[in-house]
């Protein structure tokens, strides 16, 4: 019980000094808060435990490399830890553009997903703002074609009336799209999410 009056700059300290111990004590804290901040984000209970493992290790290295400079601040400190671990999870995840053998970029299923908490809106909004860069580097006719139909939701038959081209031409450019928005994914080797 004595414990528990020690402050977590003091465990902390302790810990650097190389007494195991403090990082025990530390843990035992602060635990059921973390991880119960991960699992209202991540919704399953083996990644919210692989992810609080995770946290701890990158607490361990940062603590033994000497880097600690967080004047007392040990939970909010170890809370970002975990939020941008919890970040890259559904990066990994979720969140990676992948290409099918049918042409169709699935990005596009993470822009109309509306089911999103906090974190994944934050990875929504910037996978959106990557999507738009990439798509400003299409030739124009097939920009055209992917704003109008992954952005207004037209029909093939409807883009290929409002631009003047037979529904052949505007499937080809839609096609080229996809593929030249995919080159340029690999060749600058471009993760959609950072």
């Amino acid at each position: 019980m004595k414990k528990q009056l020690i402050s977590d700059a003091t465990l902390v300290s302790s810990y650097i000094q190389g007494d195991e111990g403090s990082l025990e004590t530390l843990i035992k804290r602060h635990k059921q808060r973390i991880f119960s901040f991960i699992y209202s984000k991540v919704y399953d209970r083996d990644v919210a435990e692989d992810i609080f493992q995770d946290t701890f290790i990158k607490v361990i290295r940062t603590l033994k490399k000497g880097s600690y400079n967080e004047e007392g601040k040990f939970l909010p400190w170890v809370m970002r830890i975990s939020h941008n671990l919890i970040i890259d999870f559904f990066r990994k995840n979720n969140r990676m553009p992948k290409f099918d053998n049918n042409g169709e970029f699935s990005i596009f299923s993470v822009l109309s997903d509306n089911t999103l908490n906090a974190e994944k809106m934050i990875i929504k909004e910037q996978v959106e703002e990557d999507v738009r860069r990439l798509i400003q580097e299409l030739p124009e006719d097939q920009k055209e074609v992917l704003v109008m139909r992954m952005y207004n939701d037209m029909s093939f038959k409807e883009i290929s009336e409002r631009t003047g081209v037979s529904i052949n031409t505007a499937l080809g450019r839609m096609r080229y799209a996809l593929i030249n928005m995919r080159k340029v994914i690999e060749k600058h080797n471009i993760v959609l999410t950072n």
